[in-house]
């Protein structure tokens, strides 16, 4: 009898999925019953069966829901600290809500509310729905009393930061589908000008919250990895079917993206209760030191760097050096486009 095939959902389905069901509980949910339950687990899971890659792929989704800074945190059972098989799982509603002085003005609620409704009816699947109202009844509870009947509710009331998918992404999943080596223009961290690319990709994944694509530059006969949104301009197919991705690329891919993640460092100081430290003290394998200094892990200093200069005053960076010059540097570049901008208008 041939294999049941199982249907492939959209990373961001699954991470959506896995914030309104962790929302919709107060006492949260274990892993079991997240992989069990939740729309983009539960297609693979099996029951009494090997579930350790899914089990990984739920730890890297973990991290990438707290790199787009929702609060997800961790609730130990008593009498049973320290066994990560019992360790519910939760995002506080409290700590996402909007804050108190966020108002909108009816016409800005009219057009946000249109724009909820175009996600929810336009990208939220009603494998999702069902997803959510499963998770419910296994057990979860509403904080407004209306058990699975709140889902509306829990969409409504709730709008997760979403990134959608980069533009590339279609062409170069098409690309892999394919076996075809692809030409695209690609901004390099830290350069203003785009430099044409021929690569041949090897595997897409999502790392820290970002695709990544891997690949074969011809050019340089190695395998690089490129951020999605720095390619620039259309992403062009040739060559099709002479470039097979190897089995296991997008596994092997991660794992180097992590090994780099845990050898590279950076120390930073943040203003006491700023959105900074609300933000990067959740970041993924982020410590405080007894000087309350957080210890930061990264991929690349460049991105590192333009995601601290989007805080301004509310973070110093201390370590690397070098880290610190890209932060400054970027800061300069801002103060100087808004002088030159103030001279035109006089």
């Amino acid at each position: 009898m041939p294999a049941t095939r199982v249907p492939r959902v959209p990373a961001e389905e699954r991470l959506f999925s896995l914030v309104l069901a962790l929302l919709s509980t107060e006492s949260g949910l274990t892993k079991s019953e997240i992989l069990a339950n939740v729309q983009g687990y539960r297609q693979r899971f099996s029951t009494g069966g090997d579930n350790a890659s899914l089990e990984r792929q739920f730890e890297r989704d973990k991290d990438d829901v707290r790199e787009l800074g929702i609060p997800l945190e961790t609730i130990e059972t008593p009498g049973a600290a320290g066994n990560n098989q019992t360790l519910r799982y939760r995002i506080p509603k409290g700590e996402y809500d909007l804050p108190d002085d966020v108002r909108f003005t009816p016409d800005e609620s009219a057009l946000l509310s249109l724009a909820a409704m175009a996600w929810r009816e336009g990208a939220l699947s009603a494998d999702s729905r069902r997803g959510l109202l499963k998770v419910r009844s296994a057990g979860s509870e509403d904080d407004d009393g209306e058990g699975a009947g709140g889902g509306a509710g829990a969409i409504g009331a709730y709008a997760p930061r979403l990134r959608a998918r980069d533009v590339a992404f279609e062409p170069l999943r098409s690309a892999l589908d394919r076996g075809a080596a692809v030409r695209f223009d690609y901004i390099t961290p830290g350069q203003h000008d785009a430099r044409r690319r021929e690569v041949a990709p090897v595997a897409l994944v999502q790392h820290g919250g970002r695709w990544m694509l891997a690949a074969h530059e011809f050019s340089t006969g190695g395998t690089k990895n490129y951020l999605l949104s720095r390619i620039v301009g259309p992403v062009a197919q040739y060559e099709v079917g002479q470039h097979p991705a190897p089995a296991g690329a997008g596994e092997r891919a991660l794992a180097e993206l992590d090994r780099i993640w845990a050898a590279r460092t950076a120390r930073i100081r943040v203003a006491p209760g700023s959105d900074a430290e609300r933000r990067l003290a959740r970041r993924r394998d982020t410590e405080t030191d007894e000087a309350g200094v957080l210890v930061l892990h990264h991929v690349d200093p460049q991105i590192l760097a333009e995601e601290l200069a989007a805080f301004g005053p509310e973070v110093q960076v201390l370590e690397p050096a070098d880290l610190r010059d890209r932060v400054t540097a970027r800061l300069r570049a801002l103060v100087a486009d808004h002088s030159d901008d103030g001279d035109q208008r006089g």
